[in-house]
């Protein structure tokens, strides 16, 4: 059946909010506690949305007793550092996985050249904005890195390098970005990320593997995996193929713009779309049998349990509009039937 007919009515008190701040991401794990840890990014709502997810944003941890939450925020899990480094001035789209006994947190950082946004000297990612080029420097940088931990509570190894650069001359040589990665058994690690060729290009997805979730990570193939316009991709591992879900940018896929696609590889190189690939919508059914439609569902990761997806979580803007213009925004978790 259609991956989006496994989507359960959601609780709308479920996921993860924060008084004063913009949430976005959310990838959750359970921990060696037997609690839940949901990895999401925020910034100061004193900051707009637009513009200062790229130069404010820091990963963070909030727990919950039951795998839907609603969860509360722990700690920073990747705060500032020295801007000389890739990740110095902003941490981003967290995706959390463990493989024996050790926990891999695959993200975006960035840094940049400029002073640090605050709420006096903002800047803003609009066509016409005098800030559009410090938004464009600081954007241009996104890395994907890995940070390493014995915990799920930490304390993290960050890298000083990235785990994926960019390759000047191909189809992923603005950025390296959106990291999800599939983790076998085995070890065996199928990376999945969003980048383009040039500021006009559209988004698309690429793989990169290796023998271990630490690397090293060699591209698969020259070029990306799809012909689409894609971005934030969930990959997993499941009853011996790879599975992805993907926000479609202009519903080519699944027949709603901005909604969320299904596709399914053999080998995590070549994949196939089924007949109806509809993985998610913007309009969400609640338990008391009413449905709202968000301006945003964005970031798709799944909790993995027993080799199985049980939930989704999804960033969301509160309302309708989107989250540039919207109330606030904040993680949504939505429960699956088993496949």
């Amino acid at each position: 059946m259609p991956f989006i007919d496994r989507l359960l009515p959601a609780d709308p008190s479920a996921g993860f909010r924060m008084g004063g701040y913009w949430i976005w991401c959310g990838s959750a794990i359970k921990g060696e506690d037997g609690r839940y840890h949901l990895f999401a990014s925020r910034w100061p709502r004193t900051l707009t949305f637009s513009g200062h997810w790229i130069t404010n944003s820091e990963i963070v941890r909030a727990v919950s007793d039951t795998p839907a939450g609603p969860y509360s925020f722990a700690d920073v899990v990747l705060p500032w550092r020295h801007r000389r480094y890739f990740d110095g001035l902003m941490t981003h789209n967290p995706n959390i996985q463990k493989f024996d006994g050790k926990y891999y947190l695959f993200y975006i950082g960035a840094t940049y050249d400029f002073d640090i946004p605050t709420p006096e000297r903002q800047i803003h990612e609009g066509k016409y904005s005098e800030h559009r080029e410090l938004y464009r420097r600081a954007w241009g940088n996104k890395r994907i890195g890995l940070a390493v931990s014995d915990s799920v509570g930490g304390p993290w190894r960050r890298p000083d390098r990235p785990l994926l650069d960019t390759r000047p001359g191909h189809w992923d040589a603005l950025i390296t970005s959106n990291p999800s990665a599939a983790v076998r058994d085995d070890g065996f690690t199928v990376l999945i990320y969003k980048s383009r060729r040039d500021w006009a290009a559209p988004f698309q997805l690429g793989i990169a593997t290796a023998p271990h979730p630490a690397g090293p990570y060699t591209r698969a193939g020259a070029g990306p995996i799809f012909p689409f316009d894609v971005e934030d991709p969930f990959i997993w591992w499941e009853d011996g193929r790879y599975h992805v879900i993907m926000k479609d940018f202009k519903g080519a896929l699944c027949g709603e713009p901005d909604g969320g696609a299904y596709a399914w590889s053999a080998d995590g190189r070549h994949w196939q779309l089924p007949a109806d690939a509809r993985a998610y919508s913007r309009t969400i059914r609640w338990q008391d049998g009413t449905a709202t439609t968000h301006g945003n569902f964005e970031r798709p990761n799944l909790l993995l349990q027993d080799g199985h997806p049980t939930h989704l979580f999804a960033a969301v803007s509160d309302d309708e509009r989107p989250h540039w213009q919207s109330s606030g925004t904040h993680n949504v978790c939505i429960p699956l039937t088993p496949p």
